[in-house]
């Protein structure tokens, strides 16, 4: 069995499909089979033979390496899915929705045109959906995505002077929890910790693992500890270099955990 890595957009999730008797270099497009449909992809991976093995079953296939003529009905269906957007927009409008719309995206053999959008609240969009499917005679889903996901699909710069991470190099989303931000000692301040999005930066997924290692058997602030200047009370950690300050008469020591083992 050969399993290949495939995306469908730049940027986008990596989804493996079996090329069962297939040989298909990276950057070669493919047309594959999908719980929506077929799907017209490109290939950027092939998993090594134990990889693979994990996936026994489990895996849609490819269908075909892909031809001129699906790289023409691909072209086609992108423009199309732009007048289809245009005509949502304007439909959305008429309905006086409160919807932004962000893309449209045809399937390759057409049996599904899937719009994603922005909204502060939930939508009725049943009326919508029913001008849209009696336009495009296929099946209408339209999706409402998160702030992340929005931020994920228009980019912008983040405050580190930098384009977004998700709209630069991240094919995927990952969850971001509050407890990422304490591990690293962070005040948790929403203008330092939020993206432009509103959510948790991305960015603190990616030490987290460093942190919650370079933690281990570090004390809070605020605990009170015994050390060999004698009993006081922790009032900041450094946490990479595993050291850590304590008040111990009216004096500030600094304590480094390792050399405290060495010794």
């Amino acid at each position: 069995m050969n399993v290949y890595g495939v995306v469908f957009q730049d940027r986008g999730k990596v989804y493996y499909f079996n090329g069962q008797h297939l040989r298909i270099p990276n950057r070669v497009t493919v047309i594959v089979e999908t719980e929506k449909g077929e799907q017209f992809g490109r290939v950027v991976s092939k998993l090594d033979k134990e990889k693979a093995l994990k996936y026994k079953n489990e895996l849609k296939n490819v269908l075909r390496i892909a031809t001129k003529k699906d790289y023409e009905q691909y072209l086609k269906n992108l423009k199309d899915a732009d007048e289809a957007l245009k005509k949502a927009r304007d439909f959305s409008r008429e309905l006086n929705l409160s919807m932004n719309f962000i893309d449209a995206t045809f399937t390759f053999d057409r049996k599904q045109l899937l719009f994603n959008f922005f909204a502060d609240d939930r939508v009725d969009f049943r009326d919508l959906a029913k001008k849209l499917a009696g336009v495009y005679h296929t099946r209408i889903e339209l999706r409402q995505v998160g702030a992340r996901d929005k931020a994920f699909h228009v980019g912008g710069i983040g405050i580190c002077g930098r384009g977004l991470c998700c709209a630069n190099y991240l094919t995927h989303l990952e969850s971001v929890t509050m407890n990422m931000a304490k591990n690293q000692n962070l005040a948790l301040n929403p203008s330092k910790i939020n993206g432009a999005c509103g959510r948790l930066l991305c960015c603190l997924a990616y030490e987290d693992e460093q942190y919650v290692e370079a933690s281990k058997d570090m004390p809070s602030v605020g605990e009170d500890v015994v050390t060999p200047y004698g009993e006081g009370k922790v009032k900041s950690v450094d946490i990479l270099n595993r050291k850590y300050k304590v008040l111990i008469n009216d004096e500030l020591k600094e304590i480094c955990l390792d050399d405290e083992k060495a010794t």
